[in-house]
């Protein structure tokens, strides 16, 4: 199984209003290495140094400071097409969606429009 393969697996068990994911990525051969990096810029992986994994994925489903699924899905598909074998590992599943917005000096009138806009 490919790693996009493995990627929309690990989503479609995910609850519905799952908000974001944190995931491991492990490449098998690792003369890959800098080839496998240089395209995980695109979702911002960070690698990790004198661990098992090669990289820490955050992936953020609607909004948020991490990659899109889409984007990580695709990127996940172009280590399939060079041939970059790896695993993914599901660590962490964060449910549950709030928008947190910079409200600190903002009048009341834009508090207030804010609150109604999300409360449709």
């Amino acid at each position: 199984m490919g790693l996009r393969a493995d990627f929309e697996r690990v989503v479609s068990t995910l609850p519905p209003d799952w908000s974001r994911i944190d995931l491991d990525l492990r490449i098998f051969d690792e003369e890959r290495y800098v080839e496998a990096a240089t395209l995980l810029t695109q979702i911002n992986a960070q690698p990790y140094s004198q661990h098992d994994w090669h990289w820490r994925l955050s992936v953020a489903r609607e909004f948020g400071h991490a990659a899109a699924p889409e984007t990580v899905e695709g990127t996940l598909g172009v280590l399939d097409e060079q041939g970059i074998e790896g695993e993914l590992a599901l660590r962490e599943v964060r449910v549950g969606r709030v928008e947190v917005t910079q409200m600190w000096g903002r009048p009341e009138s834009v508090r207030q429009e804010f609150r109604r806009r999300r409360a449709q």
